[in-house]
């Protein structure tokens, strides 16, 4: 079996190895998922030092090592120097590259994310330096369709307790939607409160029945049920089992009461609330194309980006670091522009 292999791909993430070298996580079409020793690469005279540099799309040839691979050669294609030149698009760039990294599997073909990805910083670098609440629409974009590859979409179309489709009332300024990140998506706040109207009333019904529960005591007592446990038959007072009201369907045994089977769906909790602007924007996100609609304004594409980055880092299971520099960029250009 050959010692080198041939592949095409981009630097997501590098750190320094020793005095002089570089490891390089490279994301490649062909086998997913590489890390690979840059050798020399941060000498100022090395071949590999520009080739190894951030977003770099390389056609390598790779020898195979025991604990990690090296770079043999290296080949550029294709480089982003947009993104380099714009502190936004540079951590919008690498706020995309953490998920990618999530993502990403090893030793099997990424061709889809790959082409996904660079498509993205195609995209990023080609937005208008002038308009830098557009990097943030183009962030919120690339980050839904790679959600959308990983099977991760949130749920923007229809309520997720009702399955009722969402449209957004612009005539109304106070209308809105619920996010829920466990529920997975936008829930009606009008479905949410019926249901939890219903879960109060199956509570004080079951209350009620539970009063009743006292007068059937002695006759279960007399005659228990063949499943009982034995600490309930030997019991010095009337027991008898109660369904529990949860999801899951474990039996308690509780002194004098009935037996009292519920189904109750849970209440999602809201993480945020969105108005009509913000929902729009969401459920457009799925389109190829960021499409432009009227009225939108900055503050909704932050609220959209927050909303989006709390689902991430949920699915994900961990924080984008990145984000912080978001947060500190537009920050900035907000106090600039008031």
């Amino acid at each position: 079996m050959s010692r080198t292999y041939k592949a095409t791909g981009i630097n997501l993430k590098t750190q320094a190895l020793g005095e002089s070298d570089k490891i390089v996580t490279i994301l490649t079409r062909e086998f997913g998922l590489i890390r690979a020793v840059a050798p020399g690469s941060r000498k100022h005279n090395s071949s590999l030092g520009g080739r190894s540099g951030m977003f770099v799309v390389n056609e390598l040839l790779i020898a195979k090592g025991r604990s990690l691979d090296k770079i043999t050669q290296a080949q550029t294609l294709k480089t982003y120097p947009g993104l380099a030149k714009d502190l936004g698009k540079l951590a919008a760039s690498q706020y995309l590259a953490e998920i990618v990294l999530c993502e990403a599997l090893s030793e099997q073909p990424q061709e889809e994310l790959y082409d996904l990805f660079n498509e993205h910083l195609h995209r990023l670098e080609a937005v208008s330096s002038a308009n830098s609440f557009g990097v943030l629409a183009h962030l919120a974009h690339a980050v839904f369709h790679l959600l959308a590859l990983a099977g991760l979409t949130p749920q923007v179309q229809i309520c997720c307790l009702s399955q009722r489709s969402l449209k957004p009332d612009f005539t109304d300024p106070n209308w809105q939607v619920g996010f829920s990140i466990p529920a997975g998506g936008t829930v009606s706040l009008e479905a949410r409160e019926r249901l939890r109207k219903e879960g109060e009333r199956e509570i004080r019904a079951q209350r009620q029945r539970s009063r009743g529960a006292g007068e059937q005591g002695e006759i279960n007592n007399q005659y228990p049920m063949p499943n009982a446990p034995s600490a309930m038959l030997n019991a010095p007072f009337p027991m008898t089992p109660v369904v529990s009201t949860e999801e899951t369907s474990a039996t308690h045994w509780l002194p004098n009461a009935q037996t009292i089977v519920m189904h109750r769906q849970e209440i999602p909790v809201i993480s945020s609330r969105l108005g009509a602007m913000e929902l729009a924007l969401l459920q457009h996100l799925s389109q190829p194309e960021i499409m432009q609609i009227d009225g939108a304004r900055d503050r909704n594409w932050l609220s959209v980006e927050q909303i989006l980055r709390q689902y991430a880092q949920y699915q994900l299971g961990r924080p984008i670091r990145s984000a912080t520099l978001i947060d500190s960029y537009f920050a900035a250009n907000h106090d600039a522009t008031v």
